[in-house]
């Protein structure tokens, strides 16, 4: 259990962290991770779906749940007058959800819209697409939705069983930040989850060997065409990761950013462009998403590899570097202006590092941030192999100029 006591805040946020996720999961399990956290908010030994809703929001606050791929996090927010009840309402779903078949075949048909709503959305499932494609059979290529075949097969017997095996106490954090007494937290955790039974140490996740190099194309008659490329990043605990974000910010990550200003702004080629930086606790990945017409991709492509390559090469200027640590460090300040993004701030902490990461440690790395330092990780990332690029759209791969695209 993590707590950070604000004293001048009203509220209080906790969470409860399962350290299992889509990445824990084997093929035909692919999804249930989601298809759980669904579940735990339909009904328990004490309360009904409707009351866990009403409890909550009728003393103000908030309740909801999200699937990663290494952790599921149940999360509440309230005044801090309530804390005894978010701790109740969120231990109970987690220990004594009764998973009621008629709840579970009415939450299959709300997840599997989901699925549907993904797929509908191309900039979205664009995303499903490329992990797919660079990780291949690994579990980190799994959609964290999940297959409609395999949430259609869901048995009761399945879910049970695996909540057993992964809702354990060694795989779980408790924090909390806000108006808070850490003692009293503590308290009524143990109360209420301090007789969960202990399971052997599990098993150890897959190894990653770095991500595939290839072309994929999934034909749909769309307006534009989507895609992702990019390449294999780098871990949480990686030494140059304030180098990773900094570079990533730099490139694509806001709208000062390289990819907007010379794809969107200059040049009209696209309406969304953006680089992103996904990190795990043993990879990473990193690449760049846009959506562009048919005609304009060769353009928009030779522009992304550019700007990769000017990066790659130190082509940086000093305002440029100087612009986009700033814009990190006071997104990093403004993150924490809420008990929502205290309290996720030292749960990913725990996590990823073991440890709590004092702001002032955070800041400092950022300023130590070089031109050489982001030189030295895009190269790291880049010179690995050729980029792997996935495309949605109506496009056929005889339509396109290259075949793998290098820098």
């Amino acid at each position: 259990m993590v707590t950070e006591a604000v004293p001048s805040l009203d509220s209080v946020s906790i969470g409860i962290w399962i350290k299992t996720g889509s990445r824990d999961e084997a093929a035909a399990e692919c999804g249930l991770s989601h298809f759980i956290e669904h579940l735990l908010f339909k009904g328990t030994e004490r309360r009904s779906a409707f009351d866990i809703s009403r409890e909550i929001e009728s003393v103000g606050g908030s309740i909801n749940a999200f699937t990663g791929k290494e952790y599921t996090c149940f999360h509440a927010k309230i005044l801090k007058r309530d804390i005894a009840l978010a701790v109740d309402i969120l231990a109970d779903i987690i220990a004594h959800s009764v998973f009621a078949p008629a709840e579970i075949e009415r939450e299959r048909m709300v997840v599997l819209q989901e699925i549907k709503m993904v797929e509908d959305t191309p900039d979205d499932y664009i995303h499903d697409l490329f992990h797919r494609s660079f990780w291949g059979d690994h579990p980190l290529g799994y959609p964290i939705t999940g297959l409609e075949e395999n949430v259609s097969s869901f048995r009761r017997e399945e879910i049970i069983a695996f909540v057993q095996g992964h809702y354990t106490p060694e795989r779980m954090i408790v924090t909390a930040a806000g108006g808070l007494n850490h003692g009293e937290v503590v308290d009524l955790v143990a109360a209420r989850l301090g007789k969960l039974r202990s399971l052997p140490v599990p098993a150890p996740r897959q190894e990653t060997s770095g991500g595939c190099s290839r072309m994929q194309i999934t034909y749909r008659d769309l307006e534009q065409v989507h895609f992702c490329l990019g390449t294999t990043g780098i871990a949480h605990h990686h030494r140059l990761r304030y180098a990773g974000h900094t570079l990533n910010t730099l490139l694509g990550g806001n709208m000062s950013s390289r990819l907007f200003q010379e794809v969107r702004e200059k040049r009209g080629l696209t309406y969304s462009i953006y680089s992103f930086l996904n990190m795990y606790t043993d990879t990473g990945l990193f690449g760049v998403y846009a959506g562009t017409t048919k005609a304009e991709i060769k353009e928009v492509i030779t522009l992304i590899v550019q700007e990769l390559q000017g990066i790659r090469e130190g082509r940086i200027e000093d305002a440029d570097l100087t612009a986009a640590k700033e814009y990190l460090r006071g997104g990093t300040i403004l993150s924490l202006e809420g008990s929502d993004g205290r309290m996720s701030r030292v749960a990913r902490d725990e996590i990823c590092f073991g440890r709590h990461i004092p702001l002032a440690e955070v800041l400092d790395g950022l300023e130590q941030v070089t031109k050489a330092n982001i030189v030295e990780v895009a190269q790291e990332m880049l010179d690995s192999h050729p980029l792997c690029i996935t495309l949605l759209g109506a496009i056929e791969q005889r339509e396109l100029p290259w075949q793998t695209v290098e820098l």
